[in-house]
């Protein structure tokens, strides 16, 4: 029977991982997420686009053709549509 217990006893002491071993992956993992950590703050603290970009012709270009698209027959407001046909008097 001690022979079973002393071959349990050595197989759990041989599978078990080192407390050192552990230690020291879990501190190079904490180290390695804190250097990431520090890059992507500096590169949120940098403007993502320059300065007036939104006045570009290719940013107002959807804001100026749905201004023109509104003004095309049959786009506008029904309402204002029939008002507008009806002549006055």
């Amino acid at each position: 029977m001690a022979f079973i217990m002393e071959f349990a006893e050595n197989w759990i002491r041989r599978s078990m991982e080192d407390p050192e071993e552990r230690d020291r992956k879990f501190r190079e993992h904490v180290q390695t997420t804190k250097a990431k950590c520090e890059v992507l703050k500096e590169q949120w603290a940098q403007p993502v686009k320059q300065y007036g970009s939104w006045n570009s012709d290719k940013n107002n270009h959807k804001f100026l053709m749905d201004l023109r698209m509104g003004r095309v027959p049959g786009r506008t407001d029904p309402i204002v549509e029939t008002a507008l046909a009806q002549p006055r008097s």
